[in-house]
């Protein structure tokens, strides 16, 4: 999970934890992309608005790398205009969810893309 917001990110680390996920966080853009290649997780939580490095950038970096292209990226961002959401799935998003967020389809997203 990649997000600036430290209360943010400590909530859905708990709520993913919670549903018995092991959650990695980082909170900001450059230390998001090099925890995705060394760690090379199942799914990735990336916010766009972020410090060093945007999601959308990170996001490209990965999907059009062919050792992390596969890894399921669900953007979770306040940007919520269709041009916002059309950048995130030009730049890989499998999903693209706004903030503020329901938590039950956080998670039901995130478990339809581990199953």
């Amino acid at each position: 999970m990649v997000d600036d917001e430290l209360d943010m990110l400590m909530a859905i680390k708990l709520r993913l934890e919670a549903s018995g996920y092991i959650v990695h966080t980082a909170t900001d853009g450059l230390e998001g992309l090099n925890a995705a290649r060394r760690l090379k997780p199942d799914l990735i939580v990336l916010d766009i608005m972020l410090p060093k490095m945007n999601g959308y950038k990170i996001s490209r970096f990965l999907k059009y790398d062919e050792e992390y292209k596969h890894i399921p990226v669900i953007m979770l961002t306040a940007l919520a205009s269709e041009d916002d959401r059309s950048t995130g799935v030009e730049t890989g998003a499998n999903a693209y969810l706004t903030k503020p967020f329901d938590s039950a389809t956080l998670i039901e997203t995130v478990r339809k893309f581990l199953s």
